[in-house]
């Protein structure tokens, strides 16, 4: 069956026919409706992949040091834990955020940096290559140092991405990919609240990410990541930014439900999640409010951090978390063409 929606896709491309011009099939739409239950179907224009599969891996005539490579990958980004300590430094995996191993839809697929990377980034204000990509996620969502730029895991990583976008055309998509990031939520009815949302997270999320936050580890091993604290994802991660974490919560939350959750319920706890402390934000100067209006336009306008909620300054501090001893890693590099 998935062989089958790949090769679909495969042959609307090899005609010259992006999926952005013709109705998707409705095996593809069946899969998707699979791979992402509940949210929208594909809109006129927009561009459609399914992403293949370690399966589809297997019966490919991909060199076998190839296939061990791209293995590698997916094996670091599925189970980052094993590189803890040594590139994670938190309790996050790579499919923590971009779940189902980074294939679904409206969790981040991360098959489109393979696609549209190098690109401009406001974030750093500069042109990214995909591992520098792969670099920021492990310094913000990881807080981590990253692996080494050319290393045997950067390279498996890539390999990782690209195997996941075998057959989109580089480019030439744009933005008009499904699925692509976490997908949007439409702005509430009631202004985002503190309370609701600790009410709706006690309801229907500690269960799984604990009271605290803290998530929840079996036999040693994450199996729900926290949510902030010392071993969560820092300041200068994406999903600090308050509509990126409510489109994250409404299209895959709770696990198992997504897209159950109500628009004003997707905001409410992403204001009570993105409210609550943790590691500092590796470009930090020294000052919260300088550091929030220095990256506010770029970045930090849509996150809480350097304000005050709940009678707390966040992002006040010092801390850079568990198991770090460092602020910036400094394999992130500034880069400029005057």
């Amino acid at each position: 069956m998935k062989n089958l929606l790949i090769c679909t896709v495969g042959l609307a491309l090899a005609a010259n026919l992006s999926l952005a011009q013709a109705q998707p099939h409705e095996e593809i739409l069946a899969a998707l409706a699979s791979m992402a239950p509940g949210s929208p179907a594909p809109a006129e224009g927009q561009f459609v992949h399914i992403p293949p599969t370690l399966e589809d891996l297997e019966a490919s005539n991909l060199n076998p040091e190839l296939k061990k490579v791209i293995r590698r990958g997916y094996d670091l980004f599925t189970n980052t834990q094993q590189v803890r300590e040594r590139y994670s430094l938190n309790d996050m995996n790579c499919d923590s955020c971009h779940m189902g191993a980074g294939r679904l839809p409206f969790s981040s697929p991360v098959w489109p940096a393979a696609v549209i990377l190098p690109n401009y980034r406001p974030k750093n204000d500069q042109v990214n290559n995909i591992e520098e990509r792969i670099a920021g996620c492990f310094s913000y969502s990881m807080n981590g140092e990253p692996p080494a730029y050319g290393s045997d895991d950067m390279l498996a990583l890539t390999a990782y991405h690209q195997w996941l976008a075998k057959g989109v055309p580089v480019y030439q998509p744009g933005g008009s990919m499904y699925g692509r990031g976490f997908g949007t939520v439409a702005e509430p009815a009631q202004k985002p609240d503190y309370h609701r949302g600790k009410a709706t997270y006690e309801a229907k999320c500690a269960v799984c990410h604990a009271e605290d936050g803290s998530g929840l580890q079996a036999r040693g091993e994450v199996v729900f990541p926290p949510l902030w604290g010392d071993y969560s994802y820092n300041w200068g991660a994406g999903i600090t930014r308050l509509f990126t974490l409510a489109g994250f919560v409404k299209h895959n939350m709770p696990i198992g439900q997504p897209n159950s959750l109500t628009d004003q319920e997707a905001w409410d706890l992403a204001q009570y999640i993105d409210a609550q402390e943790r590691p500092q934000d590796p470009r930090y100067t020294g000052d919260v409010r300088e550091t929030r209006e220095l990256y506010g336009e770029s970045f930090h306008k849509h996150t809480l951090y350097g304000l005050e909620v709940e009678g707390r300054l966040l992002g006040d501090h010092d801390n850079v978390g568990a198991n770090k001893d460092f602020l910036k890693p400094e394999v992130l590099r500034d880069r400029t063409f005057n």
